[in-house]
């Protein structure tokens, strides 16, 4: 599994991102973008599947995560600078579009680089995060999403996210995401390469610096909210962290969406049913 993976190192206007890539390099090119609190091997179940389909497969690690680089400030963390870094990704990679796809953190970084710079993405591809003005519409309006996202708030104290953790080997960070799946779908050494990751100098650091950027410096509000690229959310409906009836919504900004709830599978939803999820997005870029 993985065997076939190049790795590289590509600059981007903020930055320079560690990358992952596999598949014939003339395929149509898919970006796959992982959240909190993965990197590129949060992926690892689709990265064979869509190569050997014929695409082009490029996974970073995000800015602030694993083997990229780690900028100090909080702003450098604002999502108009993780966008950038994507539309940079894809210039560097000497296209002019690509299927983008985006799960959690990734989701977002993936649906505001639609939303901003929709030249540069084909069809998009979201996995369990609602569009970002459902998202903080519903912070603002529901209780119920406002207590499930408490770690948003307990993110913005200085130090203290990072201390606790890291502490026991990254127990707490371990526990959110054997907690939140299906029995079974992290093993033992699968947390081993994120403990790996979450090691890295200045990791947890900037990881948690997306959340702090999020609510201290909000990116500016773009002329529309429409998505007129074609888009696919997938969400598994049991997830723990965001609400369901934050799905459609989302999809209603969009010129020509569509919604698949996957039963059953929680946030976690390319960990727990990949078959399904790589068949669906293979279809979608396909048609």
């Amino acid at each position: 599994m993985l065997a076939s993976i190049r790795e590289s190192r590509i600059r981007t206007s903020g930055t320079t991102l560690h990358v992952v890539e596999a598949g014939p390099e003339d395929g149509p090119l898919v970006v796959l973008l992982h959240g909190f609190p993965e990197f590129w091997y949060g992926w690892r179940k689709q990265i064979d599947y869509l190569a050997d389909h014929g695409f082009r497969v490029v996974v970073p690690d995000q800015r602030g995560y694993n083997l990229s680089d780690k900028p100090n400030s909080v702003s450098a963390y604002g999502l108009n600078h993780l966008a950038k870094d994507v539309v940079d990704l894809i210039d560097a990679l000497g296209r002019k579009k690509a299927m983008l796809v985006g799960h959690d953190w990734g989701g977002a970084v993936a649906w505001w680089a639609a939303n901003r710079y929709p030249e540069y993405v084909e069809r998009l591809c979201i996995l369990n995060i609602p569009h970002h003005v459902v998202m903080h519409r519903n912070l603002r309006r529901s209780f119920k999403q406002l207590r499930k996202s408490w770690y948003i708030f307990f993110f913005q104290l200085p130090g203290l996210p990072e201390k606790a953790m890291s502490a026991a080997n990254f127990k707490m960070i371990g526990n959110s995401l054997l907690k939140t799946s299906r029995p079974g779908t992290f093993s033992s050494a699968d947390l081993a390469e994120y403990q790996r990751a979450w090691s890295q100098p200045a990791a947890l650091r900037s990881m948690v610096n997306w959340y702090r950027a999020a609510v201290r410096k909000p990116a500016p509000r773009l002329p529309s909210p429409r998505i007129k690229t074609p888009t696919l959310l997938i969400w598994g409906t049991g997830d723990k962290f965001l609400g369901r009836e934050m799905a459609q919504p989302s999809i209603d900004f969009c010129d020509n969406g569509r919604l698949v709830f996957i039963e059953g599978a929680t946030h976690w939803v390319q960990h727990e049913e990949p078959r399904r999820v790589n068949e669906l997005m293979a279809d979608f870029f396909r048609e």
